[in-house]
């Protein structure tokens, strides 16, 4: 089963990604890990995205593109895999699927966790950080005893500025611009599937995985 996963920050993706890999037994690629790696064994693609990297540059889809294919290739991969946090646009997109139908590994879905901008704010603004030991807290989801005092050490909590609400407003408004496009994509090519990530943890991962068995039955 191979798998492309979609979701804004805050959505909850990497807690689905978890379990979705542990029950088909597949790789969880990430686009960080996958040019860590490549970085660390120091292929050609790797030193090439490394140059870009150092000059605080994006690195260009050809090369990204290369390191995918190469961890695509691998035998690990045999069974299927785990895509998060790449194709990030629809040029991607396209080079994925030219890539996939190349390795003979086309993507089955492209699932979506579906959240709306309201509730990604409060869970993405809640975050608070002890200065002291630098336990996390949330203030909707798991709260300090007291307001603004950390449990463990008594420190004080604060507010990161990257968690604050207008640089979160303006990061979801960019990966919002960019998704859309890339979901309209993969509507046309019928392998969408949007599911409502404002239920649950748990429910959440059951829609998912029923939608995975019932392709496997």
């Amino acid at each position: 089963m191979n798998i492309v996963l979609m979701g804004l920050p805050g959505a909850g993706k990497g807690t689905q990604a978890a379990h979705i890999v542990d029950e088909l037994n597949i790789p969880h690629i990430s686009t960080g890990d996958m040019f860590r790696q490549a970085v660390k064994e120091e292929t050609p693609l790797g030193l090439e995205a490394k140059s870009y990297m150092d000059q605080g540059k994006l690195v260009p889809d050809h090369v990204t593109i290369g390191i995918v294919r190469d961890r695509l290739g691998k035998d690990d991969c045999a069974n299927g895999f785990l895509l998060d946090g790449f194709p990030r646009t629809v040029p991607q997109a396209e080079a994925l699927d030219n890539l996939t139908a190349e390795l003979n590994r086309p993507v089955n879905y492209v699932i979506y966790i579906d959240v709306d901008e309201e509730e990604l704010l409060k869970r993405l603004t809640g975050r608070r950080i002890c200065r002291s030991c630098g336990a996390t807290y949330h203030v909707v989801f798991a709260p300090p005893k007291e307001n603004g005092v950390c449990d463990r050490c008594g420190g004080e909590l604060y507010q990161r500025d990257d968690d604050r609400s207008e640089t979160v407003q303006e990061r979801l408004k960019v990966n919002l611009e960019q998704t859309k496009h890339l979901l309209c994509y993969y509507e046309s090519t019928g392998k969408l599937h949007r599911v409502d990530g404002k239920q649950p943890i748990g429910a959440v991962t059951d829609e998912i995985l029923a939608l995975i068995r019932g392709s496997k039955e």
